[in-house]
């Protein structure tokens, strides 16, 4: 497709969620055309195709059911204003990122009543709506399409067209944008905030933000926006391509949580965006983390150096950062490796990550698409199935663990995460109490067992104290006399490690494990680490009298 997928539209706070809010939840990102039609039909979509599929809003909002029982409570949906309706040399808008007018929605996808009536539903179901929403330019196709501009290849910026500013809208000025240029390096930051994205085919006018008619516009625009759909947050795609100085008034006029695209493996060029927005999309370590995960020879240092430097750089730390494995504009896992513990591994970090897990639709069901249009699968083809599906009781333990960890009242939300050193590469323990997660790229074909060991210096368990692998209910128990623990796992496998008094017997996950309802388990364990000590203490005190005698 184009060199950037770009985002239109935005809605407005139904409860004016702050990113405090938003950091307890777990987002489930759909692109609307693609996750569920209006009638249930399971039409033939062909991602190649670049066309309409059907998805719809009305289609989301009959799939809740099957986002939320999977532990979501929030869903960001695809920009929601009207695109260009004609087909053009790079298909046809169903991803709704080429904006025609910021003012009406995209029919495709449904009318006003039925994206308010998604909202309403949501809400109902005490979840959060985020939409994506793009400013940095509109959509327009040449004038007078030549055989120049049918058939280059390359982007050229002597090679001009006449782009029709007239079928845009409230913006349909030559002077209301950019003079045209094409980005040609995009590690030249003028370049990248003042010329156009697209190419001679499909150009994308870059819209004039310093014009103070502009500036007012789209702030007044994104505040109707919100408020008339209650939206509790927003994703600002292509962040990076506009600049810096906007943002803050932008996200003041919007009234919400606002998480920022910036797409670079670059921490400190990245941590400047922290400065205007509630959070970024966790760019940086999300190139590290697939770089870790697509294989089994890399180590994990510059992935633990990635969060460690984000941590220290970011405004708010990694708090309000968003993690994810797969996107609508990056390749899905499954397309650079085959390997299921490695995915497995790889779908477990976001939810042990200091920021807010978002799961991009499909991932639960194994889809494997590449690059975009790849990885724009339709879902009914699955009829939303979730039995017997790994992956989707993978994603729903870790959810539930999650939710367990931020009531525990242990700080889940604000500690950063730790990393305890391992002996082995291949290992990778990351320490977010009271959740304890031991991650690994062996592979499933390794034939030696993972071990992970966290010593009794790291504090975080008690002596004799229970605990549970929520992903496979297996119990261990720390060393009673030692303090320490050692967990192993065959085929590369991860774990997740929670302790057993904060499962909940009626609960759903590994009820088995979980100490009875009056907490005597809990008091038992608590019992035993005080008398061990006393035990150890009295033995002490014998051999110094005896060595005395």
């Amino acid at each position: 497709m184009l060199n950037s997928f770009l985002f239109a539209a935005v809605l407005p706070v139904a409860f004016a969620a702050s990113a405090a809010d938003w950091r307890a939840r777990s987002i489930y990102q759909i692109v609307t055309d693609r996750f569920a039609t209006t009638n249930r039909s399971v039409a033939t979509c062909d991602p190649q195709a670049l066309k309409y599929c059907g998805g719809t809003w009305q289609g989301i909002a009959k799939h809740l059911d099957y986002i939320q029982n999977m532990g979501f409570d929030a869903i960001l949906i695809s920009p929601v204003v009207a695109n260009l309706e004609d087909e053009t040399a790079h298909g046809y808008a169903y991803h709704g990122y080429w904006t025609q007018d910021l003012n009406a929605l995209n029919s495709h996808f449904g009318t006003a009543d039925d994206l308010k009536a998604l909202s309403k539903s949501v809400h109902e179901r005490d979840m959060y709506l985020m939409v994506d929403v793009l400013v940095n330019h509109l959509a327009a196709v040449p004038s007078n399409p030549s055989p120049l501009t049918r058939n280059a290849t390359a982007l050229h910026e002597t090679d001009t067209p006449d782009f029709n500013f007239e079928s845009m809208s409230p913006l349909s000025s030559k002077g209301a944008f950019h003079p045209h240029c094409f980005i040609t390096d995009h590690t030249n930051q003028t370049q990248v905030e003042q010329c156009w994205l697209g190419d001679v085919h499909l150009g994308l006018p870059d819209i004039d933000t310093e014009n103070m008619t502009n500036f007012r516009m789209l702030n007044s625009w994104i505040t109707d926006l919100v408020e008339d759909y209650k939206i509790d947050g927003l994703r600002i795609s292509s962040a990076r391509y506009v600049r810096k100085s906007f943002w803050q008034d932008f996200k003041s006029a919007a009234g919400v949580f606002c998480l920022g695209e910036v797409s670079s493996d670059n921490v400190t060029y990245t941590s400047d965006y922290t400065q205007v927005l509630d959070g970024v999309l966790d760019y940086p370590t999300w190139f590290a983390l697939s770089e870790v995960f697509s294989g089994t020879t890399a180590n994990f240092s510059h992935l633990i150096d990635t969060v460690t430097r984000s941590q220290a750089a970011y405004q708010t730390g990694l708090v309000t950062a968003g993690s994810f494995v797969e996107s609508e504009s990056q390749p899905r896992l499954p397309s650079l490796t085959q390997d299921a513990s490695l995915i497995r591994n790889a779908v477990t970090w976001p939810f042990l990550h200091d920021g807010i897990p978002i799961l991009y639709y499909g991932q639960e069901q194994g889809f494997s698409g590449g690059v975009a249009p790849e990885n724009h699968e339709a879902l009914w083809p699955t009829q939303y199935k979730t039995y017997r599906k790994p992956l989707i009781e993978h994603i729903s333990a870790l959810n539930a663990a999650r939710g367990i960890a931020i009531k525990a009242g242990e700080g889940f939300l604000t500690a950063p995460m730790k990393f305890i050193p391992q002996e082995y590469d291949n290992a990778l323990v990351v320490s977010k109490g009271p959740l304890l997660g031991l991650l690994t790229n062996a592979g499933n074909v390794s034939m030696t067992p993972t071990t992970w060991t966290i010593p009794a210096r790291q504090r975080l368990f008690l002596k004799g104290e229970s605990l549970v692998d929520v992903l496979t209910c297996m119990t261990y128990e720390v060393d009673p006399v030692t303090g320490d623990l050692t967990v192993q796992s065959t085929y590369g496998l991860p774990a997740v490690i929670l302790p057993t008094r904060l499962l909940d017997a009626g609960g759903t996950l590994c009820p088995a494990s979980a100490p009875p309802s009056d907490g005597s388990r809990v008091v038992s364990i608590e019992l035993w680490h005080i008398c061990s000590s006393i035990i150890i203490l009295f033995l002490h005190l014998i051999c110094s009298f005896v060595f005395i005698l």
